[in-house]
């Protein structure tokens, strides 16, 4: 969490974008990113020279004594003409060049920094830019990660693929579910700017940290004065040391833990800096079409069965180059629809009991094509379709309108019973403003997912009588409740939550037709006498 005076210092410079002419909000965040940059190289920098300093052991730098005037610290002092041309015709060059080296920041960005391009036209907007990245807490690592998820709460826009970013709140229900540990491999295939895989590394922190590991910071508005919460208590940051976490697994977290792929350079930029400024080290972003046949030639390792964990929200629509999409694929569903591909594309990415919970629009759920009923018969048949979660279709409003559905599944294994789940409520309004509401249900979800997995565990492992999971689930007219796989089969393997609800009605009582029309009467009485005292009144 971050603080009202931060928040200000980020909508001060939000808006000196704004007025300065960059509209466009992704293209705002990208621009921010590339100062970040510039500043973490130098901080980097400088950490490295009293490291040195210190133990009197060398190290690779990221600035040789040409570039030296390229450093932060040396560039925020230049006037606005020099700063510009520097910046403009020296600095992003060099984002390329840095890519060459074998530094963390190089490691990282290797791919997608090439391309970068200054796109702020004015001088004194490149000043103020300098000026406000400058006064960012950066070297804060427990608010780096908060200060970045407060930019990105700022895009309002779908990309022209349809990505837009997932809201987080739904993402931590998703990340809960899956529940991952010190040791997966999470990978998102559409990883946009890099939600799912930042809120995963955030529920590690606080699974494993100790209670002596946990500290509370209460905050202040820019006045010193307590920010309380709508039921009037003390605001407080808390702060997960993750200190049960050990270096060998500090390790794997910082460089094979999270995989995330994008065919977008933005996006990628941005999900890079999230990430790293979340605190993870190498996170494994890579430019690539994750659909094309491409993929497994250059990701072997993680195109097939390399994966414990997938969480996504794929695309729902935009270009594809059908003649690129991989075979394997094609073979599992035979489709030009991004949607159905990216789910077969997930199942094939799985290791056997690997786990996915993905988005899907609610047409996959019930689509009558053969493609449709392809890919649900993979998932029910060949898979262990876990779970159908309904999610109301103001979830990702301002970007759309549609409606979707949360599918949660484990690779190989049988499917005896499917668990749907009703969501009516996620705690915002379901308009374009998505203001706090009091109606929630995601925590009720969450309890009753975790729930109904340990009736099923049970049952499975005891080979217990059925009838215990159907007296807690097998009432169709409440939020959770499950259907067996035969049902779904001979209903064409429809998914969709309104073929298996039962609504149950309930009977209104109404007053006689006489007495109704008695009461009009009355009505039509009173108004024809105030409209003649109305008149005499004239």
């Amino acid at each position: 969490m971050i603080t009202g005076q931060l928040k200000s210092k980020i909508d001060k410079l939000w808006e000196e974008f704004w007025t300065g002419g960059i509209t466009n909000p992704l293209t705002v965040i990208e621009q921010i990113t590339f100062l970040m940059y510039a500043r973490m190289l130098d901080m980097n920098e400088q950490a490295d020279e009293k490291r040195s300093a210190r133990t009197k052991i060398p190290f690779t730098r990221r600035f040789n004594d040409n570039e030296q005037h390229l450093r932060w610290q040396n560039l925020r002092h230049l006037g606005a003409e020099k700063l510009y041309k520097v910046v403009k015709d020296e600095l992003f060059p060099y984002f390329s060049k840095a890519n060459d080296d074998e530094s963390t920041e190089g490691a990282i960005f290797n791919e997608f920094m090439k391309d970068a391009q200054l796109m702020i036209q004015k001088q004194s907007l490149l000043v103020k830019a300098v000026e406000m990245v400058n006064d960012l807490p950066l070297e804060n690592s427990d608010t780096k990660g908060d200060l970045y998820e407060y930019l990105l709460s700022k895009l309002t826009t779908a990309g022209i693929n349809g990505q837009f970013r997932t809201p987080r709140h739904i993402i931590r229900v998703m990340v809960e579910m899956m529940d991952p540990d010190k040791n997966s491999r999470i990978c998102d295939p559409s990883t946009g700017t890099g939600g799912f895989l930042s809120v995963s590394y955030e529920y590690l922190l606080e699974k494993y940290t100790s209670p002596d590991g946990i500290e509370r910071e209460p905050l202040f508005d820019e006045e010193g004065k307590p920010l309380l919460d709508r039921d009037g208590k003390h605001v407080e940051n808390v702060l997960y040391s993750g200190d049960l976490i050990g270096p060998d697994d500090r390790k794997h977290i910082d460089t094979d833990m999270f995989h995330g792929f994008d065919f977008d350079a933005t996006m990628l930029r941005v999900a890079a800096m999230n990430l790293v400024m979340h605190g993870i080290k190498q996170p494994d972003i890579h430019y690539q079409d994750t659909l094309s046949q491409s993929f497994i030639e250059k990701f072997p390792a993680e195109a097939k069965e390399g994966m414990e964990i997938i969480l996504a929200n794929p695309p729902f629509k935009g270009s594809l180059d059908e003649e690129d999409v991989c075979p394997e694929i094609l073979r599992k569903v035979k489709t030009k629809k991004t949607e159905l591909l990216f789910v077969a594309l997930i199942e094939r990415m799985l290791r056997v009991g690997g786990r996915s919970a993905t988005i899907v629009p609610d047409g996959v759920l019930f689509g009558s094509s053969k493609a449709h009923q392809q890919l649900r018969q993979l998932l029910v048949d060949n898979n262990q379709l876990e779970a159908v979660i309904s999610l109301p279709s103001g979830v990702f409003k301002p970007y759309a309108g549609v409606s979707t559905a949360i599918l949660i599944f484990t690779k190989g294994g049988t499917t005896d019973h499917v668990w749907f789940y009703d969501v009516q409520a996620d705690g915002f309004s379901l308009d374009d403003k998505r203001t706090p509401i009091k109606d929630n249900d995601l925590p009720g979800l969450v309890a009753q997912y975790k729930n109904y997995q340990q009736l099923r565990d049970r049952h499975s492992r005891e080979g217990g009588n059925p009838e215990t999971l159907m007296q807690a689930y097998g009432d169709r007219t409440k939020k959770a409740f499950i259907v067996s796989k035969d049902d779904i089969t001979s209903n064409k393997y429809d998914l969709s939550i309104n073929r298996y609800k039962e609504v149950v009605y309930e009977e209104e009582q109404y007053d006689p037709p006489k007495e109704i029309l008695g009461k009009l009467v009355l009505l039509e009485n009173e108004i024809l006498a105030d409209l003649k005292q109305l008149e005499e009144m004239i």
